[in-house]
């Protein structure tokens, strides 16, 4: 009988366990979601959000939701979701770059833990920023507080900050004891468990008369192609051939070999997306929670609103610099250019002193149109919104940043679950071929 790769993922029992591992993780993920913050009133901000939803205009809130899995709307302890640790591993990165001393720490014996322990602090920082704005926030809605202000004001920054940190945790949990990314999963997990509510509004615009089924359509089918042109682009790769010479280790000669070091196009996957993301958050939830009654942030609020043209233009200028910052950390051509050489490689037609400068051409020609297409696929929602007159909530979701975070992270996900199948000599999710990952 024909082996299925469904039941082999269950009959080996070290991938078994990391797959019911990280299951239950995302059970508890999504169950802290919908237990709202100590003294706020539900019944208030469910009327408050219905209205807003009425009204058809884009807010931040539906922008935060979107990353946080609905919980932003709910005040639940998770509202803030994973995105001010990744804010403040960008935050590190840069500190990285900038001050050497810091560079020298991560590169010493233990030196990532020390930098992991102080993203770890920061994050906890930047939990409490965000929290009092959400305190501010939450204090303009009619009747949402029902305790005290400065009580909430300091149940507020305990639940919140200790629900990022708890999740941060859960990521952590799952890099080691399940599968996959575990950061990338709890964001994969917030986008698909509102995928049905986004197919139910749809449905209900159609009844309505609302929306035109042609349109819906159409959208469909950009929809399939999208994901395949995501697919495809992110399976390509630019193959640099390498010549190795014969050289003696020991007592073995080892013969002339010939192999090729693969550039994908877009190197950095959709870790571009998710931190431009995480860096405009920050700064909308302040201008947002703060802009009533600060006149310049009220200004901020409006003009970066997701829907409007700054909001886009930044972000599509994030994107592109993103994707050439991280390649940059990942991709060093020094370092590529050091391990060719130390091992007697060569590449075909360049001399070995010009090697880095040929594999900083090349990246810097690949990274481009990959970073391009990767902004495009992000403003799609917004396209799809205006052009179609789509509900918000199903634009978000059928488009854009969803479709690259979704993609990515299940074809990564799919890359490690073969990756044990074939460790334990069982046939791979793919009957030809291999997947690879995006190297999230």
């Amino acid at each position: 009988m024909a082996s299925n790769a469904l039941i082999d993922i269950f009959r080996v029992k070290e991938l078994r366990e990391r797959v019911l591992f990280t299951f239950w993780m995302l059970v508890i993920y999504r169950l802290g979601t919908t237990l709202p913050i100590p003294g706020i009133n539900v019944n208030a901000l469910r009327i408050y959000f219905l209205a807003q939803e009425a009204a058809g205009t884009l807010s931040v809130t539906d922008f935060l939701d979107f990353f946080a899995g609905g919980a932003f709307s709910r005040f639940s302890v998770f509202m803030l979701g994973i995105m001010p640790y990744i804010s403040m591993q960008i935050i590190m990165q840069l500190l990285l770059l900038v001050f050497p001393a810091l560079k020298k720490i991560s590169e010493e014996e233990g030196g990532r833990k020390k930098i992991q322990r102080y993203t770890r602090y920061g994050t906890v920082g930047i939990c409490i920023v965000q929290s009092l704005a959400v305190t501010v926030y939450a204090d303009s809605i009619p009747d949402a507080i029902t305790i005290s202000r400065g009580l909430y004001t300091f149940v507020s920054i305990l639940t919140v900050t200790s629900g990022s940190m708890f999740l941060v945790w859960i990521g952590e949990q799952i890099n080691k004891r399940g599968i996959g990314n575990g950061i990338s999963l709890l964001i994969f997990a917030g986008i698909v468990a509102r995928l049905p509510n986004g197919v139910w509004i749809l449905i209900q615009e159609i009844q309505r008369g609302d929306l035109n089924p042609v349109f819906v359509i159409v959208v469909m089918i950009m929809f399939v192609g999208v994901v395949a042109l995501v697919v495809y682009e992110q399976r390509g790769q630019r193959k640099i051939p390498v010549h190795y010479a014969k050289r003696v280790v020991g007592r073995r000669m080892y013969g002339a070999q010939n192999t090729y070091v693969p550039f994908k196009i877009n190197p950095s996957g959709v870790i571009p997306v998710i931190f431009a993301s995480s860096v405009l958050t920050f700064p909308l939830q302040i201008a947002q929670s703060l802009g009533p009654g600060v006149r310049w942030l009220n200004s901020v609020a409006y003009w970066l609103r997701p829907d409007g043209l700054t909001y886009i233009v930044v972000y599509t200028l994030l994107i592109i610099f993103f994707a050439y910052f991280y390649t940059q950390v990942t991709l060093n051509p020094l370092e590529i250019s050091k391990n060719i050489r130390e091992n007697g490689g060569s590449i075909p037609g360049i001399r070995s002193e010009k090697m880095e400068e040929y594999f900083t051409r090349i990246l810097n020609r690949i990274i481009l149109p990959g970073a391009i297409f990767l902004a495009f696929i992000a403003v799609i929602p917004t396209i799809v919104q205006q052009l179609f007159g789509f509900p918000i909530q199903v634009a978000f979701l059928m488009g854009g940043t969803s479709l690259l975070i979704m993609v990515g992270v299940d074809l990564d996900l799919m890359s490690q679950i073969e990756g044990h199948l074939r460790m334990h000599h069982h046939e791979g999710l793919t009957k030809k071929g291999r997947i690879r990952s995006r190297n999230l």
